[in-house]
């Protein structure tokens, strides 16, 4: 069952999907940050989560096995247009989107919902700025999906 949310001066989001860039999001040195397991869990019952990464550190397929979601696995090049894609194709506007590097902007900006995280390996500037939510950590990011109306608390007008 997706999320529906009613933002006051945003309006209705229904969010099918939610993409999670790995390395430095989801993981600091090719490890699970703690927390994350259980909050993707619970996520599950909800969304449809996938793993959109260019896998620099060759933990991806482990990490999504470990949390029983879907691994797509991106080029070395153009890899900002190659995740604006990948969300494009689930349907923009049914997407949620966390990340925290360079080449997770587009894909920030272009979901319903970006959040960037301020995590271990550092924040892209460019996340910050294409995001509509910015967060210290991944789990407060996932807390935010598994209680929608701190959502509209940030977001509303």
């Amino acid at each position: 069952m997706p999320i529906h949310l009613s933002i006051p001066g945003r309006g209705e989001s229904v969010w099918r999907y939610l993409v999670l860039d790995l390395n430095g999001t989801l993981s600091a040195d090719g490890i699970v940050i703690p927390g994350v397991a259980e909050r993707i869990q619970a996520l599950g019952n909800t969304l449809e989560i996938r793993l959109l990464t260019a896998d620099t550190r060759g933990t991806a397929q482990e990490i999504a096995h470990q949390l029983a979601i879907r691994c797509h696995r991106i080029g070395r090049h153009e890899q900002s247009a190659q995740k604006a894609r990948f969300i494009s194709s689930l349907g923009a506007e049914s997407v949620v989107a966390i990340g925290n590097g360079a080449n997770d902007s587009e894909m920030l900006a272009l979901a319903d919902l970006g959040i960037a995280v301020l995590g271990p390996e550092g924040t892209a500037v460019s996340a910050l700025l294409r995001a509509d939510i910015v967060v210290p950590d991944i789990c407060t990011a996932l807390d935010l999906l598994l209680n929608p109306q701190r959502v509209v608390a940030t977001l509303r007008v």
